[in-house]
């Protein structure tokens, strides 16, 4: 299968392993992986401030660059996924780019989402012997609909304790730009995240979404505390 990778702007400039890992996933899998090295942003910073023009036209850009085919699009942020699927037929809706916005959101996955349900995989022969709990992002949850694919995924990694922490549904406090104009309310929320995950006495908090987990990662440096923050993707290319 060919697969469309799509890297988000901040996993490219921040975490580009977990991008690499990624791709090993999806190739140990049999897939044939295609890189677009034009590709930029989704648009979801701009229009989650409200800039919703300024939003389409980078919107515009990955549409264009992304029609015509049926390959899927396979992303390591169920963020940025969840924006594609849930907010591009609704900026192109009286537009003559609607039905490519529809299908773009049709073809558009969540790495874990992609593994699990298309690819029909949950074993990756992953070795990590770590006590992990997992964190519900806020866009993989309810915007994907993501619950059961990544914890299968964990689940079958050799040596790995998982662990769900008390108010596993609560939001995280990151929120994108909510993390700056509510600076206090971001990180009381980032800070009771990670205490509930303390508290199952779990090494690593592991998401679908680095977006929270570079929020969480942020407040866990600062108070030197004992857990660390894992993607997905790096926890599945582990110990082959």
């Amino acid at each position: 299968m060919i697969v469309q990778l799509f890297i988000p702007c901040f996993v490219d400039q921040l975490y580009p392993d977990t991008a690499f890992n990624m791709i090993k996933v999806l190739e140990k899998l049999g897939c044939t992986v295609d890189y677009d090295v034009e590709q930029t942003c989704c648009g979801q910073p701009a229009f989650n401030a409200g800039f919703w023009e300024e939003s389409k036209s980078v919107c515009e850009k990955f549409v264009r660059e992304n029609k015509g085919g049926d390959a899927p699009i396979v992303a390591p942020s169920a963020s940025c996924t969840g924006f594609i699927k849930n907010y591009y037929p609704k900026l192109f809706e009286n537009s003559s780019m609607r039905n490519e916005a529809r299908d773009l959101g049709a073809r558009a996955y969540e790495f874990s989402d992609f593994l699990v349900n298309v690819l029909q995989v949950k074993n990756l022969g992953a070795k990590l012997p770590i006590k992990a709990t997992y964190h519900d992002s806020c866009a993989a949850l309810r915007e994907c609909r993501i619950k059961k694919e990544p914890r299968a995924l964990l689940e079958a990694v050799e040596g790995l304790e998982l662990v769900e922490m008390n108010d596993v549904e609560t939001c995280c406090g990151f929120g994108g730009t909510f993390a700056i104009k509510y600076e206090a309310i971001s990180i009381n929320m980032g800070e009771q995240k990670v205490q509930n995950a303390l508290a199952t006495g779990a090494e690593a908090i592991i998401s679908t979404d680095l977006s929270c987990l570079m929020h969480l990662e942020g407040y866990i440096r600062k108070n030197n505390l004992p857990i660390k923050t894992l993607h997905i993707a790096d926890v599945l290319a582990s110990g082959w």
